[in-house]
């Protein structure tokens, strides 16, 4: 997978860095055909303290792409926040393909024939 991070009024710094890269190994567990990522990270000047940090992810899936974004006073947390809402996706996304791929047919017994009455 190609990750690209980068940061947004922010010095990425590299512990940063591989605090993303280590969270995003927990996704990569539950599904394996991801294409690349793109990770920002920011700062923006909201009046609400708690709202500064910003993480967004946007991912590209096989046959799916994933945008996420969270918001909270401590970057870890939203980072923290933004892999939890990315994971559950993926396993979303993961149950909706294998789901429909692999559905057994029912068997219903053995097919009646109908016999028509004759006149």
């Amino acid at each position: 997978m190609n990750l690209k991070i980068s940061g947004h009024h922010l010095e990425l710094t590299p512990a940063l860095g591989e605090y993303v890269v280590t969270k995003l190994d927990r996704v990569l567990r539950h599904f394996d055909q991801v294409i690349d990522g793109n990770v920002v990270l920011s700062v923006d000047n909201h009046r609400e303290k708690e709202k500064r940090q910003k993480a967004e992810i946007n991912l590209r899936l096989k046959g799916k792409d994933i945008f996420i974004e969270s918001c909270e006073a401590d970057m870890y947390a939203a980072i923290d926040l933004m892999v939890d809402k990315l994971d559950r996706q993926v396993i979303k996304h993961k149950d909706k393909i294998q789901g429909h791929a692999h559905e057994a047919v029912k068997y219903r017994g053995e097919p009646q024939s109908m016999e028509v009455p004759s006149p």
